[in-house]
């Protein structure tokens, strides 16, 4: 109800509609430059969400970061053609620049898009603590299913995921391959394309609770659900500018509407069990 409310109401008490255009493309610029300067080195990052939201015709690569105490922030975004891994190391990059400490000790959650994840090794290592999407994972492999097929599909991952201990989620995982491969050889194919990544979470033990926060794109995706209800009346972005604007007010009004993750009282002992890996990998490496 912009005209109802905003335009109809400026001329009420004798304001133009373009002044009050002005007024807000410079709020919304103030709010561009703050987005983009303010510094990220109080953040403690333990997990961050990398996902690409489309607008205009142009692809904004976002990041959102939950730190050591189980806060949400929104880390930062950058523009491009196409999500590929050039923008993700220039997302990156400018992260740093604002003093984000990254590095492979920090989880990462993708919906496993090649470009992102390419840049995540060449910065980070093989040995990168990288999670899966699981929900695009199954929506992957329902796509080479029949219908018939789809929902014990389904069931049958969800049950696997459920697992408590890496063992029995890898034990349940590897019969689920079994009954895809007498089913779609492509099906079982995309499944294994993704098998550990997937299970990174049980490897580092993380409990039920967190698990489910970390286990999705899902947080990012809900802020980009937010993102476009409240840009919903925008029918035409003039220009790059606009867009930058716009997604910077919006974004941080999203932040001033989160909450802590649920079982964020867990993230200490995760961290423990992730610094216990990478001890227990380099004693071996040093070893060998």
């Amino acid at each position: 109800k912009y005209h109802e409310t905003v335009i109809n109401s400026a001329h009420a008490i004798g304001i133009s509609p373009s002044s009050l255009s002005r007024n807000i493309v410079e709020i919304t610029a103030r709010k561009l430059k703050e987005f983009k300067e303010r510094d990220l080195s109080f953040i403690k990052p333990f997990a961050v969400f990398i996902d690409t939201i489309h607008r205009a015709k142009e692809a904004f690569m976002i990041a959102l970061g939950i730190d050591t105490d189980g806060n949400k922030h929104v880390l930062g975004f950058w523009q491009g053609a196409t999500e590929n891994h050039e923008v993700c190391e220039s997302l990156l990059s400018d992260l740093e620049r604002r003093g984000l400490i990254l590095s492979k000790k920090i989880i990462w959650v993708t919906d496993g898009g090649k470009g992102i994840k390419k840049a995540l090794k060449n910065r980070y290592g093989e040995k990168l603590l990288h999670q899966r999407c699981t929900i695009h994972k199954d929506r992957n492999i329902q796509r080479h299913l029949a219908k018939k097929y789809r929902k014990e599909a389904n069931r049958r991952l969800a049950v696997a995921l459920e697992q408590n201990s890496y063992e029995d989620a890898c034990s349940m995982l590897k019969d689920f391959e079994r009954w895809l491969r007498s089913i779609n050889e492509s099906a079982a194919d995309s499944l294994m394309e993704a098998f550990e990544d997937i299970l990174t979470l049980h490897k580092l033990k993380v409990p039920h609770l967190l698990r489910k926060t970390l286990t999705s794109t899902n947080p990012i995706e809900s802020m980009f659900s937010t993102v476009r209800d409240c840009e919903g009346n925008i029918k035409r972005y003039r220009n790059s500018s606009m867009s930058q604007r716009w997604l910077a007010t919006v974004l941080l009004y999203c932040e001033k509407n989160f909450h802590k993750v649920k079982g964020y009282r867990d993230i200490e002992g995760v961290i423990a069990n992730i610094e216990k890996m990478y001890e227990e990998q380099e004693a071996f490496q040093k070893a060998a």
